[in-house]
């Protein structure tokens, strides 16, 4: 009988070891399961933070992969643009030049001035005949923009409005022998 009571005891002892021992085994698996979920949380952020990294890198060489081809594109845009302008600029003053001599001009070439600035040219019509018959103020425009600028709009209004002088200054600084 007694026998019986500690076969009893034990078994009873043994239960109680194997049942805090699946308790353990589950805490630990538990625990094991949370240490798990939480490295691969943080591996998923770790790796969620390179990807967007990564990606900043690759977006921001692109960028500027692609602002330097718009640059040098640009860049010839603006030089060609500007060569352009340059003869634009270069055949216009050589057109003031010469246009008193095209057979089209209205004008004897003897009696054309040039000024280039603010007005290109002045003719002073008859002269070369001994005949003056009026004084003309031409402003020659060959480009896309014909508009007058603003010092030639106010020589415009002023030869319009009759605001013009006749000045004879004698330099009496200079000696005569």
């Amino acid at each position: 009988m007694i026998e019986w009571i500690i076969i009893l005891l034990l078994s009873f002892f043994l239960g109680i070891v194997l049942l805090l021992y699946i308790l353990q085994e589950k805490k630990i698996e538990s625990r094991a399961r949370e240490i798990f979920e939480n490295w691969r949380m943080a591996e998923r952020v770790d790796l969620e933070e390179w990807k967007r990294g990564e990606l900043e890198r690759l977006s921001d060489e692109k960028a500027r992969v692609l602002f330097g081809s718009w640059r040098v594109h640009e860049e010839v845009v603006i030089r060609n643009d500007a060569v352009k302008r340059s003869q634009s600029v270069i055949r216009g003053k050589v057109t003031e030049h010469l246009l008193p001599f095209f057979p089209d001009f209205p004008y004897n070439p003897k009696d054309a001035r040039f000024l280039g600035s603010p007005i290109d040219l002045v003719i002073f019509d008859g002269l070369s005949e001994g005949i003056l018959r009026e004084i003309v103020f031409v402003e020659i425009k060959a480009g896309k923009k014909s508009s007058l600028s603003w010092s030639e709009r106010e020589v415009r209004s002023c030869v319009q409005e009759k605001r013009i002088g006749y000045s004879l200054i004698h330099n009496a600084s200079q000696k005569e022998d």
